[in-house]
Formats: structure tokens, C-alpha cells, sequence
């Protein structure tokens, strides 16, 4: 998230909304009341607790050996017709996605 912030203008200036989602129940082991107290951000941050919306775009992590019942690390591009565009699907909690070519894909997006 820190990554993101510094990038807030030009993300901004693109056009582009960018909201994080976190499959997280707002009393959960990651504490997101407490983590966004200490780490604010700009950007909406929404929890999904039921992990409808992880479930929806097949990103549910139900097990693996660094998950769960969380969602895999994602980033995804929709276009202004609320079409994907680009998904980037994490292999591992720790896999992101490079934020160069997210944003290159926001700005193809806008075409």
C-alpha cells in the first residue's frame, strides 16, 4: 500500500480510481482498524469480510501454505465500462504486482 501512495499523483492525474480490497474480517488477525490507524492511506480501503467479492473474481485462497481463507494478492484494471482489462493474480502473499506496468495498463485502459 505504502508503494501505491507514492504513486497517488499520477494515478490521480490518470483518471484512475484505485481501491484496495482486503479478505479480512474487521476484528481479524491482520486488525485493519489498528494497521490503517498506524499506516494511513488515501485511497478507499474495503473490507470483504464474507469473501464474496474474492470468491467472484477467483481469487479465493481457501489453503495454501501461506494462506487461509484470504484471497490471493491481485491487482485488476477496469476500464470505464467495467470490463477487466488486466488481472494480476499473486502466486504467494508476497507476490505483487509491478506497479510500472499497472499503470501503463490504467492509462491503455483509458484508449
Amino acid at each position: 500500500m505504502a508503494q501505491v501512495e507514492s504513486y497517488k499523483k499520477q494515478i490521480v492525474e490518470s483518471g484512475a480510481q484505485w481501491i484496495f480490497i482486503a479478505a479480512e474480517k474487521r476484528e481479524g488477525v491482520f486488525q485493519p482498524p489498528a494497521f490503517l490507524a498506524k499506516h494511513p492511506i488515501s485511497f478507499p480501503f474495503l473490507l470483504d469480510e464474507d469473501r464474496a467479492v474474492t470468491k467472484a473474481y477467483g481469487l479465493y485462497h481457501r489453503v495454501g501454505t501461506d494462506a487461509l481463507n484470504i484471497a490471493h494478492p491481485a491487482t485488476l484494471v477496469v476500464n470505464s465500462a467495467g470490463t477487466i482489462v488486466v488481472i494480476y493474480r499473486g502466486d504467494n502473499q508476497h507476490d505483487r504486482a509491478p506497479i510500472e506496468p499497472v499503470l501503463e495498463a490504467v492509462q491503455s485502459a483509458k484508449s
